[in-house]
């Protein structure tokens, strides 16, 4: 297949993907029960899964995907277009994040937790790998991404989110200014400065693989 045809079919699949998520939106202001069912359906899993690891607590982050759902179905009607529904839900699952962390804080709760386990996707996406791997590699591999796991937990809140919307989530520069409210160029100095302490705490825990490490 030629490279035009590739290109423009993934232009295609975009178009039809909107067209479908306006639709899906349009249903829900109506009140469409089905419509807002679906649409939970579509991202719980996303919503979840960044909660999990922004908070480091699976109750919690069930708990705040609940609440997360209700500030959507409550505040569609200001979801104008002008990103992508899924963009939009992203800044409401970091801000409900954030705001969990500040109350852990005025309560002393306040604690380093511990990131869950990665998928072998979204490892292999922090750990670069080339090539095929044999037994060894694909366990040093696996090494390299928990050291990564461990150092992102001992993050800013603010590093850490931009890391996961970036490396994990794979969000372009634009669309994390969108899910984070941030200048384009705040965006693009805080996750060098991001990446920069992730990797000192890599290399704080002598991970001697850390310059194979990318996030």
């Amino acid at each position: 297949m030629a490279s035009g045809e590739i290109a423009l079919g993934s232009a295609e699949t975009l178009v039809g993907t909107a067209a479908s998520e306006t639709g899906l939106v349009e249903r829900c202001r109506r009140g469409d029960a089905q419509a807002f069912a679906r649409l939970v359906t579509l991202h719980e899993g996303m919503v979840f899964n960044l909660a999990a690891r922004l908070l480091g607590d699976a109750e919690e982050a069930r708990d705040l995907s609940q609440e997360v759902f209700l500030q959507v179905f409550r505040t569609l009607d200001r979801f104008e277009g002008r990103s992508a529904l899924r963009t939009w839900i992203y800044r409401i699952v970091v801000n409900q994040c954030r705001n969990r962390q500040r109350w852990w804080r005025r309560r002393r709760r306040d604690r380093s937790l511990p990131l869950h386990e990665l998928t072998e996707t979204q490892e292999a996406r922090i750990s670069t790998a080339h090539g095929e791997e044999g037994p060894q590699q694909d366990l040093e591999r696996r090494e390299r991404a928990r050291g990564v796991q461990a150092a992102l937990s001992a993050l800013s809140f603010n590093h850490r989110a931009i890391l996961m919307l970036r490396e994990v989530e794979g969000l372009s520069g634009d669309e994390i200014a969108v899910a984070l409210g941030l200048p384009a160029g705040t965006v693009k100095s805080r996750l060098a400065r991001a990446r920069e302490a992730l990797r000192r705490r890599v290399l704080a825990a002598g991970n001697g693989h850390c310059e194979r490490v990318r996030i």
